[in-house]
């Protein structure tokens, strides 16, 4: 599947927090020079307004920061989550926005989360640590890499490091 209208690249975290704001830069850095056709998003966490966006688009990138992945980053499969209303007005997990797409838009969606690893979570700074600062440039690389190849899906399943599928991804402390 090429990606033009098609893609959605959602960067979460917390800039605030050192390198929980890692979901958000990776976003950022995608927003320059971003394919035509591929939508990228950023915000604090996932929230239920956030599947109006994703129900629009084919396949969604999730991405945020890991707290004990590999480095530098993990990929994982996302599946809807049906297994009961887990949602609130403040948050929803991956999954869970995956299923009120699916829901929307009456059509299965495809969706990966990606787990770049980050060190320094405790601090209040706008700022990354220099480890996750090279993780990021890595799935920089790896995301613009995969958008320019014919079908981003598939590059995206060539690539799983995580083969199980997530149906939710909290993978910053305290979230």
């Amino acid at each position: 599947m090429k990606p033009e209208g098609r893609v959605l690249v959602y960067g979460y975290g917390n800039p605030g927090r050192v390198d929980d704001g890692l979901g958000p830069a990776l976003a950022s850095a995608l927003e320059r020079g971003a394919p035509h056709g591929v939508e990228v998003d950023a915000n604090y966490q996932l929230v239920l307004e956030d599947a109006a966006a994703v129900a629009a688009h084919e396949v969604v990138l999730f991405v945020d920061a890991s707290v004990s992945g590999p480095a530098p980053f993990s990929l994982a499969p996302v599946v809807a989550d049906r297994r009961g209303a887990r949602f609130s007005t403040h948050s929803v997990g991956a999954g869970e926005l995956l299923a009120l797409a699916e829901d929307l838009s009456g059509r299965p969606a495809v969706a990966f989360v990606m787990g770049v690893r980050g060190y320094e979570f405790d601090e209040f700074d706008e700022r990354l640590s220099p480890q996750a600062e090279r993780n990021l440039r890595a799935a920089v690389q790896f995301v613009r890499s995969g958008l320019a190849e014919p079908d981003f899906t598939a590059y995206l399943e060539r690539h799983l490091t995580t083969t199980p599928p997530l149906t939710d991804i909290d993978v910053r402390p305290g979230a």
